[in-house]
């Protein structure tokens, strides 16, 4: 039987659904704006559900989504927030992680719109840099392509803390990622970089398997946390997009959703948890499913 990590679930659609507010393109970070402690409050439901790490409520945190808004100039204070909420959250419960979450450039699933590396290594950086501080490691979430995991290690690995890379893979075909480039091309730039971990993150649970069996190679740990989504609508792919252009599929229980976990912990997985739509009784059923098969979580 196997260690394993247990990560928390989707803090975003988490925050919508508890707040019934209609979702705006600042998303979750707006949430933690009009409903202070709710964020706090997500957490500790995590860490009681079995989770082990809390992701800070930072994914969307740059400076191009903040643009034009009425948060533009509060970059530095919305990170120290999210920080905040995830460490009162870990002294509430008295154990856990803290993974600080630094998400993509301009938009989710969008390669075509990562910047170059001279431009997006020290956005990159400024985020890491404020983060590290309050976390335990580092999450780079739903990188879309190579370039994205190049950069993004090489504006994180240097502050000294683990770095997780989390790759985001066509829906359709998990062996490439959203760029259309082999997932296992990411592995020697992973390897090479520094990163302590590959997760799969923010894809279809059906796209882990291939997505996993492209990772065989690496040396490092490997893991997924997948999201409800039915798909990524074409709504979501245009500019400042908001999360009520996606929908949730109908067959995402917590037992369905664990029974896809248990299949990726069985290959070789030793980091889940879940992405969007992923709640706390997703990751309770999860916890209980890990134990009864006798693994340790972490």
């Amino acid at each position: 039987m196997a260690e394993i990590t247990l990560l928390d679930g989707g803090m975003g659609q988490e925050l919508v659904h508890r707040a019934g507010d209609k979702p705006t393109p600042l998303w979750s970070t707006q949430i933690m704006l009009d409903h202070p402690g709710m964020v706090t409050a997500v957490h500790r439901d995590f860490f009681a559900a079995g989770a082990t790490i809390a992701t800070t409520n930072s994914y969307a945190i740059h400076h191009d989504r903040l643009t034009d808004t009425p948060v533009e100039g509060a970059f530095t204070a919305l990170h120290q927030s999210a920080l905040y909420e995830a460490r009162t959250a870990r002294r509430e419960h008295g154990a856990g992680r803290i993974a600080g979450a630094i998400g993509p450039l301009r938009a989710s699933y969008r390669p075509d719109l990562h910047p170059p590396a001279d431009e997006a290594v020290p956005l990159f950086a400024e985020v890491a840099e404020l983060l590290a501080p309050g976390c335990d490691l580092l999450i780079c979430e739903t990188v879309a392509s190579v370039a994205h995991a190049r950069d993004i290690l090489a504006a994180s690995v240097p502050l000294g803390l683990p770095v997780w890379l989390a790759l985001t893979v066509d829906d359709r075909d998990g062996s490439r990622l959203r760029s259309g480039e082999p997932v296992a091309d990411v592995v020697p730039v992973a390897e090479d970089g520094g990163a302590a971990a590959i997760l799969i993150n923010c894809s279809t649970p059906e796209a882990i398997p291939p997505a996993l069996a492209a990772l065989k190679g690496t040396t490092l740990p490997i893991g997924a946390y997948a999201n409800g989504f039915e798909q990524i609508a074409e709504g979501f792919l245009e500019d400042k997009p908001t999360v009520d252009s996606l929908t949730l599929r109908r067959d995402f229980t917590p037992e369905l959703y664990a029974d896809h976990v248990m299949q990726w912990v069985a290959s070789g997985a030793t980091i889940v948890g879940g992405c969007c739509e992923v709640s706390p009784a997703h990751i309770a059923e999860i916890a209980r499913r890990l134990r009864a098969a006798g693994h340790t979580i972490i």
